[in-house]
């Protein structure tokens, strides 16, 4: 995979708007914006009438993808280098990860270290582990070959 349009100051502004955008629902709702949850809770609603703010939230984010595509088509030129099974195994896997550690990168990452939370400092050192091993294997151990 080549970023070909990575910028430091591209990177910082969508994380201050990660970041605002993640304090405002907690603000507002007092819910935490992990996406791996949201989506989960749409496929395996746990409560009554907790599904509307789910697919609003959803329904939000494919929106502003779905604005960005228009308004800057480049940002999507991304070259991935890689077959589409494994492409299908990896998103399986990163699903199975965030079940098991209760949350994504979002939730973990950007509200639970944002809060000081100890599991999801330990939760997002292992995400980042596994993702230099996962590297690191495919690349040295296979060779670049999946």
């Amino acid at each position: 995979m080549t970023l070909v349009n990575f910028t430091p100051l591209s990177s910082s502004i969508g994380g201050l708007m990660i970041g605002i955008a993640a304090a405002g629902m907690l603000l507002i709702t007092g819910r935490i914006a992990g996406v791996s949850g949201i989506a989960a809770g749409l496929l395996l609603p746990s409560r009554r009438g907790d599904r509307l703010w789910r697919w609003l939230f959803v329904a939000g984010l494919m929106s502003a993808g779905a604005v960005l595509a228009i308004v800057m088509p480049h940002a999507f030129a991304v070259d991935i280098e890689r077959s589409s099974a494994a492409v299908v195994v990896a998103g399986l896997l990163v699903g199975v990860g965030t079940s098991l550690g209760s949350g994504c990168t979002s939730g973990h990452g950007v509200c639970g270290i944002g809060r000081w939370s100890l599991r999801s400092i330990v939760a997002t050192l292992l995400f980042i582990m596994m993702g230099i091993a996962t590297v690191t294997c495919i690349e040295r151990v296979w060779g670049g070959v999946l």
